[in-house]
């Protein structure tokens, strides 16, 4: 029979002729005892350093930030294109507005650079308002 502990395995053997009583209780002694409650507090430990390295990853600097809100407004100002030429050509498909809450998604997010998040203002509230006149009339 093998049993499992906290410092691993252990084989025990019983004789072949023995009876085991099924109304004993299992029981730990007292230094497995300790040996398990060390092994939990240095798990506990290591998954505090996990979270350290978890939260260092999720620091970006402002140039990445700068970076990627860039290319958000950019995307923005793109569907915001497409929009127009669909609108002149009249062959506007029903996936702009799908596209037009996504690009909107993005756009919520603070860059760093008050100038950048003012010109992102801007082009938010053109697609909130794009997105307002294409959204089937719920009143009527």
């Amino acid at each position: 029979m093998r049993i499992q502990g906290a410092s691993g395995p252990t084989v025990a053997s019983s004789a072949p002729g023995t009876r085991r009583s099924t109304g004993s209780a299992f029981s730990i002694p007292h230094q497995e005892a300790e040996t398990a409650a060390s092994g939990t507090a240095s798990s506990l430990r290591m998954v505090g350093g996990i979270d350290a390295l978890m939260a260092l990853q999720g620091v970006e600097d402002p140039s990445e930030r700068r970076r990627r809100s860039v290319k958000r407004g950019q995307y923005a100002l793109d569907v915001l294109e497409e929009l127009k030429l669909g609108i002149l050509s009249g062959a506007l498909d029903g996936s702009a507005l799908t596209r037009l809450k996504a690009a909107a998604v993005g756009l919520k997010d603070v860059s760093g650079d008050s100038r950048l998040d003012g010109v992102l203002a801007e082009i938010e509230l053109r697609v909130e308002v794009e997105i307002a006149k294409l959204r089937p009339n719920s009143a009527a």
